[in-house]
């Protein structure tokens, strides 16, 4: 593997600034959770903000809203919940639908500053159980598309206004059923739109093969990037043993393999979800410098894209951890970005 010159690193770090977003040719991304206030601070600072304010911290790439919980809700509308974030928004007639003209203000005005903002559907109270037939799956689909994709002549309510998200995230956390053919349909809906680049994710859980994501694991969807859920459950990162090149229970290793060998887009980036703060789950948090530890021991698999964190009130709740784990995510950036190849000289351009 070759590496950048150290004196080209500051310049690196103004472009990551610049240009943050979720870049499924790097090992750096960090994406963050963002819409539950898991912390759960009624008020005060430590309460969760709104998207824009989090938009200026230029270590984060990626968000993730959090969440739609329901697709096909009464009239006809899916259903969103950003906890005291929604309380600034009203609701569509016939629906329970919120409208939130401030949160479609903040995802264009965080687009702006090069975040890649990713619409996460499903969610510890998603109880719906997926679809009954391929055809409501389909439509299903269509009706999230026209929700909150790119605006059309639909006359459909639309949370976000004439915003566009940039793509979704799947993080199903009980059984559901047909499954394929509506992360299949958004990504032909997505494939089909030419104006911009569309991602589709996954956030399964880290037992491998996930209980509930399983069978659009299987090679059946053309995922950007899966992020896993190392937490809660026995491969959690509080497993993972430093020094040692073949680990017992962090089982990175394993989705890696998954990456190459099974999923349908073998070039699909895993990331590595971490709790952000203590509390933000049951087991499985690890400090910063523990999670730098990782991340460097991550470096190992090709296949491995970043960190992602659950989520942004816990985040800030808990100093630096922000800071510390995109510091971390950085320090590789040399080896693992571009492929850049060291001479005598600091190279122009990449070696491709």
């Amino acid at each position: 593997m070759y590496c950048l010159r150290t004196a080209l690193l500051p310049v690196i770090g103004l472009f990551n600034a610049a240009y943050a977003r979720l870049d499924t040719d790097s090992a750096s991304n960090l994406a963050v959770y963002w819409g539950q206030n898991s912390y759960n601070q009624g008020s005060g600072n430590l309460t969760q903000q709104p998207l824009g304010y989090y938009c200026e911290n230029t270590n984060i790439d990626v968000f993730q809203l959090a969440f739609v919980t329901v697709i096909n809700g009464i009239g006809g509308a899916p259903q969103v919940n950003f906890a005291n974030q929604g309380d600034n928004c009203t609701t569509f007639p016939g629906t329970d639908l919120l409208n939130c003209p401030q949160i479609g203000a903040d995802i264009t005005k965080c687009q702006g500053k090069g975040k890649t903002i990713i619409l996460s559907i499903g969610g510890a109270t998603y109880s719906e159980g997926g679809f009954g037939t391929e055809e409501e799956a389909i439509a299903g689909a269509n009706l999230i598309w026209e929700t909150f994709g790119p605006q059309t002549n639909s006359s459909r309510p639309r949370p976000f206004g004439d915003a566009t998200v940039d793509g979704f995230d799947l993080d199903f956390e009980a059984t559901v059923r047909n499954m394929v053919p509506f992360a299949s349909r958004l990504r032909s809906l997505m494939a089909a739109d030419a104006s911009k680049k569309y991602f589709l994710t996954v956030a399964p859980q880290c037992p491998y093969p996930d209980l509930y994501n399983k069978e659009m694991l299987e090679g059946k969807v053309d995922f950007d990037a899966v992020f896993v859920q190392f937490y809660n459950n026995f491969c959690g990162l509080n497993t993972f043993e430093p020094g040692q090149e073949e680990q017992k229970s962090f089982n990175l290793g394993e989705w890696s393999e998954w990456a190459k060998t099974v999923s349908k887009n073998k070039k699909v980036k895993v990331i590595v979800g971490a709790p952000a703060n203590q509390r933000a789950a049951g087991s499985g948090y690890v400090d910063a410098s523990k999670l730098a530890e990782i991340v460097k021991y991550s470096r190992k698999f090709s296949s491995f894209g970043g960190v992602m964190l659950w989520d942004a009130s816990q985040a800030y709740a808990n100093g630096n951890f922000i800071e510390t784990v995109k510091g971390a995510l950085n320090s590789g950036f040399a080896g693992c970005r571009f492929g850049w190849r060291r001479t005598q000289m600091p190279m122009a351009h990449p070696v491709v």
